[in-house]
């Protein structure tokens, strides 16, 4: 099979570390959601078998056909909203009806082709300047992890820094390696968390009604697209991957109100974790870095199948050293954006005013940073560039 003879080391890595910086960066605010609803410990189970099983998939299968890094994740800032509304007592069944009715929007964005049509009209420098400023808060995370975990900080930027200069392809994993020998030799892995335990879906019969719609399935469509599929599809375009995008809206929308009754409340584009999978650290070769997102998408499904088992493997990492590896994987990612976004004078401030705004962390009416930095960046290049004649693009 040829994705076995275009694996590597550094793909399965890439993956690895992708899976390990999306699962344990946002798992507590997926859990905090489905407490709000009354979840039982079985409930939140298949939660995770439902999201699992759902990244997985739509992660693997894409990957594999378009021969290109599909990479699919939940919607994080879709779980803060559920955390938050659910708190005013909605039930699980409610919950679910708001997840299917989200659902069937997403499915509606990507058979219209509206969001696309959308996104195909941000210039490119934009497009790399989100993703710089959404990818430079995981580096900027990393160095102040030092605050908390020196030594272990210092000795991951050394394996880091020397495997670079000696082993480039393998930096990312050597780092790893590092990293974790340091934690278990120091005690710092927290192996209590680890439950042998499978994960049994759970089905939750839906129930609609209109106060869920409202405080569930339109907040929740919204954030899912402004703060999730839109810099996702910006870190595509920026890594120079031309993906069938609303097709693959549609898949994530279908998916999602399938797995919708087990606890998949919104399946969506990722953009930190494509950045890990998507970059040249997981494979000098672009053609080949499909492995890597098919890695990620193969162990999300054991991540959903396995359930407690995984989960405790993942959260027994040290949270700074996760923060670390995020951010030093990510550094080629982060210049790479900044050196796109800025070699164009002509969009050189609007470009810079997207990434300081994304960078931000802003929110404002419940969305994200990454929707307010392209808004804003829009504005400052209509006002600019309006009625001017076009400048000669620089050949890419």
């Amino acid at each position: 099979m040829q994705f076995f003879k275009d694996l590597s080391l550094s793909a399965f890595t890439a993956g690895f570390v992708a899976v390990l910086v999306g699962f344990t960066s946002s798992v507590a605010i997926v859990f905090q959601a489905a407490q709000a609803f009354g979840a039982t410990p079985e409930q939140i189970t298949s939660w995770m078998w439902a999201l699992g099983l759902g990244m997985g998939l739509c992660s693997l299968i894409p990957s594999l056909i378009l021969r290109q890094p599909v990479m699919v994740a939940w919607s994080t800032p879709g779980a803060a909203v559920l955390a938050t509304a659910g708190l005013a007592g909605f039930s699980m069944g409610e919950a679910v009806g708001a997840f299917m009715v989200c659902a069937l929007l997403i499915t509606l964005a990507g058979v219209t082709g509206w969001f696309e049509r959308v996104m195909n009209r941000i210039p490119m420098e934009l497009a790399s300047a989100l993703l710089a400023g959404v990818l430079a808060r995981f580096g900027m995370q990393a160095f102040a992890a030092v605050q908390t975990a020196l030594p272990l900080v210092l000795v991951m930027l050394a394996s880091y820094l020397f495997a670079r200069r000696l082993l480039p392809r393998y930096a990312v994993v050597l780092t790893l390696v590092a990293g974790v020998a340091w934690a278990a030799g120091n005690g710092q892995m927290r192996w209590s968390a680890v439950h042998w335990a499978l994960a049994t879906p759970v089905f939750t019969a839906p129930q609609f009604s209109l106060q869920a719609l409202m405080s569930l399935a339109l907040p929740l469509f919204i954030v899912t697209m402004a703060s999730q599929n839109l810099p996702g599809v910006a870190v595509m375009r920026a890594t120079g991957y031309q993906l069938p995008v609303s097709r693959l809206i549609t898949l994530t929308g279908l998916a999602t109100l399938v797995l919708a009754p087990f606890g998949a409340f919104a399946l969506n584009f990722s953009a930190i974790t494509a950045a890990i999978c998507m970059g040249p650290e997981a494979h000098p070769d672009r053609a080949r870095r499909y492995t890597a997102a098919a890695s990620c998408g193969l162990l999300y499904i054991a991540v959903g199948i396995f359930g407690a088992v995984v989960t405790g493997l993942l959260t027994a990492f040290p949270q700074e050293l996760v923060v670390a590896i995020a951010g030093l994987a990510l550094l080629g990612a982060i210049g790479g954006g900044l050196a796109s976004a800025l070699q164009a004078e002509a969009h050189r401030e609007a470009a810079l005013i997207t990434f300081l705004v994304t960078l931000s962390g802003v929110t404002i009416a419940g969305i994200g940073s990454a929707f307010w930095g392209v808004v804003a960046g829009s504005i400052a290049l209509f006002v600019q560039q309006y009625g001017r004649p076009r400048a000669p693009q620089a050949p890419r």
